[in-house]
């Protein structure tokens, strides 16, 4: 690979100068904690570097034969977005991705960058076939079309290899009348996406860490820690602007049941179904968080809609669930900020309640939901059971998450 000083411009002598630039772009790409803000930082350090008055990140997406523009950065031309919603091209206009480069790195080689001008193919482009969708013998027309309706004089560009594999690609531009990128810039673009990938590729190690650590591993719903963290964001909402927070609790019937006579293979399969209702469910709530706390308990967190709402879809959640040709339905249990259960100051009293109620709805073998606080606010029972000590004081009394 090409390093710095192999990139320093022996007229100007700007190796430390680039250097520099190296290490705050890697420095920027550290402190990135999403792959959104890695590309973003991605394109504001190249485009420093390089001196462009415009930068863009794409993503080669495989499966859709696309080239996805992630993020653009600097003097944005009309229809461009810092962070576009759908801005892609197909990858047959992009040979140089996926054709003679790639043969490349498969030899043995390594992806370098180039520069294309408005006018032509510039000295450091790669050649085309005659036959490609480029035509002409070299450059890509409709990379040159893009410089001249946009004012740009002319482009580097530099493959993104993550992996052994074409990633996707790095793009700077200068104004028309500007100076041409030279063979220099080209090596040190190269350089610079080699940073930009190793960042991307700590980046994306991260967020599967993170996803990881708050997703069930079996049903890819969140787990109990990402509610935990969620519930006490939640709350301090309905603390400072009285936002509503709701937590449906479901205990699936029959799981035991399934696992001991049909074995836990097909026990997971019902977790599975289930947790697939459960999202269906989730998504009639915007926002709503759908989770696996463990076993066979699961639950949605609403932030926002009014109980009523949320009362609906926890009776459309027994209704489905009650169609599964597995298991034996589901015990429901609602509590929302929204009905008269008294002042919520935890997550653990919203829990208790939500579990009291959902104790309840099991005890009763109720095919519909039940909702703390709507049978006489504290003396509803399901209030005194949640708010009584926590030894147990009778047969109905069971030990509630704290």
């Amino acid at each position: 690979m090409l390093t710095v000083t192999e990139c320093e411009d022996p007229v100007t002598g700007e190796g430390d100068a680039r250097l520099r630039a190296v290490v705050e772009l890697a420095q920027a790409m550290a402190a990135a904690h999403t792959p959104r803000e890695s590309a973003h930082a991605a394109a504001l350090g190249v485009r420093q570097a390089l001196g462009g008055s415009f930068a863009a990140i794409s993503k080669w997406e495989r499966e859709l034969g696309k080239l996805r523009v992630l993020v653009n950065t600097g003097e944005l031309a009309e229809g461009e977005e810092e962070f576009p919603d759908d801005e892609s091209y197909p990858v047959h206009e992009f040979p140089e991705i996926v054709g003679f480069l790639h043969e490349q790195w498969a030899g043995g080689g390594e992806p370098s960058a180039w520069v294309e001008t408005a006018e032509g193919v510039h000295a450091t482009a790669p050649r085309v076939p005659e036959e490609g969708p480029a035509g002409g013998g070299g450059g890509n027309r409709q990379r040159m079309a893009a410089l001249r309706r946009r004012g740009r004089g002319c482009c580097v560009v530099a493959p993104i290899v993550l992996h052994g594999r074409a990633w996707g690609e790095l793009y700077v531009a200068r104004r028309t009348g500007e100076p041409v990128f030279g063979r220099t810039d080209a090596d040190f673009a190269s350089v610079l996406a080699a940073v930009t990938a190793a960042g991307i590729a700590q980046t994306e190690r991260l967020a599967e860490a993170r996803r990881l650590a708050f997703t069930d591993a079996l049903t890819g719903l969140a787990n109990r820690r990402a509610v935990d963290m969620r519930l006490d964001e939640a709350l301090e909402l309905h603390r400072r602007d009285e936002v509503v927070v709701s937590l449906v609790v479901c205990d699936l019937n029959g799981l035991k049941r399934v696992n001991d006579s049909r074995g836990h293979a097909v026990g997971d399969r019902l977790l599975e179904r289930f947790g697939s209702v459960l999202s269906l469910c989730g998504a009639m709530l915007p926002g709503t968080l759908v989770a696996r706390l463990g076993g066979d308990e699961f639950c949605l967190l609403a932030v926002g809609p009014p109980a009523d709402e949320v009362v609906k879809v926890a009776g459309e959640l027994c209704d489905r669930a009650g169609e599964l040709d597995l298991g034996e339905g589901v015990a429901v249990g609602v509590a929302s900020t929204g009905d008269p259960i008294g002042p919520v100051r935890s997550a653990r009293r919203l829990f208790r309640l939500a579990d009291a109620a959902q104790y309840k709805a099991k005890a009763a073998r109720s095919g519909e939901p039940v909702i703390a606080g709507r049978h006489g606010g504290k003396d509803d029972p399901v209030v005194r059971l949640a708010d009584a000590p926590d030894r147990r004081t009778g047969p109905e009394r069971r030990r509630f998450r704290r």
